[in-house]
């Protein structure tokens, strides 16, 4: 007798169908488990297996076989564990092997026969909706595959109950619904002193989803202006929050179903690999940059990082995913982010201090900024020197406007750009591109005059000359102004790194 169950692959954010096969012939006494299963995979036969015994249940004295069509597809995970032992009781004859293939099933097998957690759930469940047909998870998980519309749900807690429940002699209780976490800001901009053009710098980064860099020396509060940036961008849209719990849900960390609003922030330590940050590893996973999709990722001590980790960001922030190519597999992740780094001038940090700087300077400067490639700055939009504060700023009061007052300008010129990009496929200016950068964001013709000036003098470059265009408009956003004017583009103009001389 052969019994089907049918189950999914991850590949990215997407979920391929999988059928388990099961197959129960006489025979030696033999589990085999083909297919293309990673180590996690094979495995799960002693799980299995272990789960039965904990249930009273011996397998047969005869040749099992287990089969993962289709049989050159890579399946990896534990989640496997679940329809190998649902496929292996039908065909046994434990349960109803035709009642099954209504259903997907995914979840891991304690030696107990629980039912625990796995990740990719929530893609799962997606896919389930787009078959037509119900998801059997884990007990732990069944709120979050809730999130996928009109899919029934049979969330169980052990393999008994669930055997029970399909018998009909026992009733799994609907999960309940997940539930949607509205965001928790950080720190306060009134808590920065001073630092009125990096403040002024983060708004236009909030406002137009750029990238920015800080520069400046240690103690000057380059982190907390950072830290303060999720309290003044706006929540994400019901779309956009599906789109970064189905990234958390593949990673693993989406916890008790719950979907945030809050932007993600992500902020990796500079000795994190090219795996950790772009994503990949032998079993391949979204790294931080996917992990910070839609919201922000932040770089602190720039140049500590490797070179060679830095220029792999190259790629995802222009095109805004990352094409992880394996020998068994090419996943694509999501990879839409605000880049934020901070950076001392130096390697001693005090580069315009004379009673600090070392006794290299200035070209202990030049040797610590060039650990940074031109392309990766080239893909910064915003420049700005932090300066360092003294006592007596400290011991000024708060100001009067913290992150509430800019965060209202802040989703004024979202709103302005949700509204003005409702025929495109962009989000934020910082998307435009080609016929939409030409339509929305030309500027009049004094601001184009000092553009193509300033273009010549500063050598920027086509990706450059772009980018000052994208901050111009969101400087015009924020300003209330239909069209780019010459003010708005010699501030954002103020805000770049001119090209070094030869």
């Amino acid at each position: 007798m052969v019994a089907l169950v049918r189950t999914v692959a991850y590949l990215g954010l997407e979920a391929r169908a999988v059928e388990v096969q099961c197959q129960v012939a006489p025979g030696l006494p033999r589990f085999n488990l083909v297919g293309l299963p990673d180590k996690a995979v094979g495995e799960s036969k002693e799980r299995v297996h272990a789960a039965l015994a904990a249930m009273g249940l011996s397998l047969p004295p005869k040749r099992i076989t287990i089969n993962l069509s289709p049989a050159d597809l890579p399946k990896e995970g534990s989640h496997y564990d679940l329809p190998i032992a649902l496929a292996l009781l039908a065909a046994m004859g434990v349960t109803d092997a035709e009642q099954l293939g209504d259903w997907i099933a995914v979840g891991e097998l304690a030696l107990d026969g629980r039912i625990a957690p796995s990740p990719g759930v929530l893609l799962a469940a997606i896919h389930a909706s787009e078959q037509e047909a119900g998801l059997i998870c884990p007990a732990a998980q069944g709120s979050e595959a809730r999130w996928a519309s009109g899919v029934p749900v049979l969330a169980a807690p052990d393999l008994v109950s669930l055997l029970n429940h399909l018998k009909g002699t026992q009733r799994l209780p609907e999960p309940p619904p997940g539930e949607v976490e509205e965001p928790g800001y950080g720190p306060d901009l009134k808590q920065v002193k001073g630092q009125e053009t990096a403040k002024r710098a983060l708004e236009i980064a909030a406002a137009g989803g750029h990238n920015l860099l800080m520069v400046g020396p240690p103690g000057a509060g380059k982190s907390l202006m950072a830290s303060c940036l999720p309290g003044i961008l706006p929540p994400l849209t019901p779309g956009e929050a599906l789109e970064t719990s189905m990234v958390a849900s593949v990673a693993g960390i989406l916890e008790g179903g719950k979907i945030s609003r809050q932007r993600p922030f992500r902020a990796p330590h500079h000795s994190a690999s090219m795996a950790a940050l772009t994503g990949g590893g032998l079993r391949v996973k979204p790294g931080e940059v996917s992990l910070a999709h839609l919201g922000v990722l932040f770089l602190d001590e720039l140049p500590e990082f490797q070179r060679a980790v830095l220029d792999s960001l190259r790629q995802p922030i222009e095109t805004g995913k990352v094409d992880v190519a394996r020998a068994n597999a090419h996943v694509s992740f999501p990879a839409r982010v605000q880049l934020v780094a901070a950076m001392n001038p130096c390697r001693c940090g005090h580069l315009g201090d004379p009673a600090l700087a070392c006794s290299r300077a200035p070209r202990c400067a030049a040797d610590y900024q060039s650990k940074v490639s031109g392309p990766m700055l080239d893909r910064i939009d915003l420049h700005v020197e932090v300066d360092p504060v003294s006592a007596a700023d400290l011991a000024l009061p708060p100001p009067a406007e913290g992150s509430a007052e800019v965060a209202a300008r802040v989703a004024a010129a979202r709103a302005i750009q949700t509204a003005r990009f409702a025929d495109t496929g962009a989000r934020t200016n910082a998307e435009l591109d080609g016929d939409a950068l030409e339509r929305f964001a030309k500027p009049d013709e004094a601001g184009q005059k000092l553009l193509m000036q300033a273009a010549q003098a500063m050598r920027l470059s086509a990706r450059g000359y772009t980018r000052m265009l994208r901050v111009a408009r969101t400087i015009a956003d924020l300003a209330g102004a239909e069209q780019v004017g010459r003010i708005h583009v010699a501030e954002a103009l103020s805000y770049r790194r001119a090209a070094p001389r030869a």
